[in-house]
């Protein structure tokens, strides 16, 4: 249960660092930068798309000073998308964004595979009582970064950002995607580092589950950024709503995190697993490991 309980936390953390302040409003353009276009040029592409439907409209019903009560309707229908629009993409775009997102999550899922096979391969032959004071060791670190990520919001001198910005761009949108991600899994930002950092050291807590630990997470985050590269109007709308409250994020965060570490601590972490949403979540990465 163990096993599970680790790779359930992981992958929780995974998609909470999907949320962090640090991610959720900047995904967008983010995304766009990646697959080599602008939101400028999105929304433009959305208004002239828009507006030539809007125009075809009236020439139609232009037709007849008559116009039926489906046709009014037709009309304030196209009023209402110009109040309110919403991005139409052309075919081509939205592939291109989806595909370089495909890479951009591969960039940095090689990344932890990689960190959890070091780790399996150099942690899991210590001895029972070395692994009993990194286990002590660790949930105290985990504690540590739980409040590290609930000061941040009050000490601005903790809120600094470790990025890695010489990065070339090549003549392939996606091996560059492929290149950021796989920095995106060395940098430090105040939300998503404690975060990360947490997940590092509950596998080196764990050194046999370290692989399954660190994929979970790539697959918490992986799957969402997935999802928006694929819907990428419609999740453009939903995080716009959802970003006014993430200001709740880090005291949440770091609460939870606290009470990880305090269980990874008193070696008590199976006790996450006794609720119903971990049993379940560890059965579907049970099934998709393979165990």
């Amino acid at each position: 249960m163990v096993i599970e309980t680790t790779v359930v936390v992981s992958a929780l953390a995974g998609l909470a660092s999907f949320l962090s302040p640090c991610i959720l409003p900047i995904l967008p353009a983010f995304i766009s930068y990646l697959s080599g276009t602008t939101l400028n040029e999105i929304q433009n592409s959305s208004t002239t798309i828009a507006t030539t439907a809007t125009s075809e409209v009236k020439r139609k019903n232009g037709k007849s000073r008559n116009v039926n009560d489906d046709s009014q309707k037709q009309g304030q229908q196209h009023e209402m998308k110009q109040r309110h629009p919403q991005l139409i993409i052309p075919k081509s775009t939205r592939l291109n964004i989806f595909l370089n997102t495909v890479y951009f999550v591969l960039g940095f899922s090689l990344v932890f595979a990689v960190l959890g096979v070091i780790l399996n391969s150099f942690l899991v032959t210590v001895g029972v009582g070395f692994q009993h004071s990194l286990t002590s060791i660790g949930g105290a670190v985990i504690v540590a970064f739980g409040l590290y990520l609930i000061l941040s919001t009050k000490l601005r001198m903790l809120n600094f950002e470790k990025r890695m910005t010489k990065i070339p761009k090549f003549k392939t949108s996606y091996i560059t995607s492929f290149i950021f991600g796989a920095a995106f899994a060395g940098c430090w930002t105040p939300c998503v580092g404690p975060i990360l950092g947490s997940i590092f050291t509950l596998a080196a807590t764990a050194p046999g589950t370290a692989y399954n630990s660190l994929l979970a997470y790539s697959l918490g985050l992986g799957v969402p950024f997935l999802i928006t590269g694929a819907f990428f109007s419609r999740a453009t709308g939903l995080i716009r709503r959802i970003v006014k409250h993430l200001k709740y994020f880090n005291p949440a965060m770091g609460t939870m995190l606290i009470v990880i570490g305090i269980l990874v601590f008193t070696n008590q972490l199976v006790l996450l697993g006794n609720f119903p949403l971990a049993n379940q979540i560890a059965n579907l990465e049970g099934n998709f490991l393979g165990h």
